[in-house]
């Protein structure tokens, strides 16, 4: 027996044999002789593996070729998120408005006056592209912008406090994703923490006892993506602000996921916003570009002209600069705020959470029908209501009402290893379907889904038997 089967390997074509044929040539044109000779040696090492029949050359060229279509592919593939949440971390965030896809088109197709100064024609600042758009919409004397707002406290806290003391109420020592710790960026930055107060109460008494020659700055840090209720005390920016005048030290306000509108317009809390936080008398304010903002990934600093200037100069700064595509689009979303009353028109963000539930409950109606077809009689699928959130560490206790769909298993009390693999499947369709289970169900949030006749077209490559055990 295993004579027959080195017999049968002993006649798989060699690899000379498949290169020969006039697919491969054709697949040299496409991906280069490198990489279709290295798929062709990958096809027949695992024909060999798995003790394969013979094949003949042009199948083992097909087999090549499809290799190379899925190397082919992007590792950045687009999905429909429809997990309920619409500024989600793992999925990339915001989604740029067209203004902005447009601009970073621009920047990348051609040569732009980044550091240039077209007037004078000398080297000029990069800052210079967004600084009086910042200065305009938050009312600070200066701007600058970094890679993230993780970057832009560290540029801060190594400017302003490194070798100094960085004082902060133990109530806002936040933890941000990836277990990221604020005490753990002010020690990479080269400052030393000082802890005052308690986790539930902070009083201003304690950053005066706290402050003395070796403070650098007072920081204030928004908790965006926590609460703490119930027997709480905290001291407000203004009174901060008033108190680091006082002592002649700089207040810093970290905002996170700072936005430049109030979000009460669109029915959701109210959120501090920047221009807010700069008229409460904060030195300089820190916030990101790619949460609430509704941009691309960036982390701001605005205030003191004094301040910025010193940043500007610390050599930290070129290492955390960003580049001019993301310029070019930060730019064009901070000009759609000059416009509020048409920002849920032109800005994702913006429109995907002031969406109402009864246009959701509509779009979930409509499309019941065709999934409940698609999925099989093994499945139920009913509308159902949900509870979006923002996401991104942005209003944490904020739900917003919102609709979608239910797909249980049919007739079953459980099915959590059938809806396992329900959703594996929907996670390799062409354009991989991304929902959450929960109770025993698999629910799609359609909140943010903008395409239902691109949804509904992708659902052509689910192959479903219609006994659910199958799927198992």
């Amino acid at each position: 027996m295993a004579k027959t089967a080195s017999l049968a390997l002993r006649k798989l074509p060699s690899v000379d044999e498949v290169l020969r044929g006039a697919l491969v040539q054709e697949a040299v044109t496409r991906f280069g002789r490198p990489a279709v000779v290295a798929a062709v040696r990958d096809t027949l090492a695992t024909a060999r593996a798995e003790g394969a029949a013979p094949s003949e050359a042009g199948e083992i060229a097909a087999e090549a070729l499809m290799l190379l279509e899925v190397q082919e592919q992007s590792n950045l593939r687009p999905v429909f998120n429809l997990t309920g949440t619409v500024l989600h971390t793992n999925l990339g965030r915001a989604l740029l408005a067209e203004a902005a896809i447009e601009a970073a088109t621009v920047a990348m197709r051609n040569a732009v006056a980044l550091e240039f100064d077209l007037g004078h024609g000398h080297r000029g600042d990069r800052d210079e592209v967004v600084r009086d758009l910042l200065c305009e919409l938050t009312g600070a004397e200066d701007a600058t912008v970094v890679n993230n707002n993780a970057a832009a406290v560290l540029l801060v806290l190594n400017t302003l406090a490194k070798g100094r003391e960085a004082i902060v109420s133990r109530g806002e020592l936040i933890e941000i994703g990836g277990a990221f710790r604020m005490p753990e960026i002010m020690n990479r930055a080269g400052a030393r923490l000082v802890e005052v107060g308690t986790t539930n109460r902070t009083h201003k008494k304690d950053y005066v006892g706290a402050i003395g020659p070796k403070t650098g700055l007072v920081l204030k840090v928004h908790t965006s993506n926590y609460r703490i209720e119930g027997f709480t005390k905290e001291v407000g920016a203004r009174e901060l602000a008033a108190l680091a005048r006082e002592r002649k030290v700089p207040l810093v306000n970290d905002l996170g996921s700072g936005t430049l509108i109030d979000l009460g317009r669109f029915g959701l809390t109210h959120e501090p916003t920047v221009k807010e936080a700069i008229a409460e008398g904060a030195d300089l304010v820190t916030f990101s570009g790619d949460k609430l903002l509704g941009g691309p990934q960036a982390g701001f600093i605005v205030g003191r002209k004094e301040l910025i200037a010193r940043l500007k100069k610390n050599p930290m700064k070129r290492a955390l600069r960003i580049d001019k595509i993301r310029l070019a689009a930060l730019e064009a979303t901070l000009k759609l705020y000059r416009n509020p009353d048409r920002l849920a028109e032109r800005l994702p963000t913006v429109r995907l959470l002031a969406r109402s539930k009864q246009d959701i409950e509509a779009a979930a109606r409509r499309m019941l029908p065709v999934i409940a077809e698609k999925v099989g009689n093994g499945f139920e699928v009913s509308v159902t209501a949900c509870a979006s959130q923002i996401g991104s560490g942005a209003l944490p206790m904020e739900k917003v009402p919102s609709a979608g769909l239910s797909i249980r298993v049919r007739g079953a009390k459980r099915g959590g290893r059938v809806l396992s693999a329900l959703s594996i499947a929907l996670r390799q369709l062409p354009v991989p379907v991304v929902g959450r289970i929960d109770d025993n169900a698999l629910i799609f949030d359609l909140r943010c889904l903008d395409d239902e006749k691109g949804f509904i077209a992708n659902l052509a490559a689910l192959d479903l038997l219609e006994k659910p055990h199958a799927l198992a």
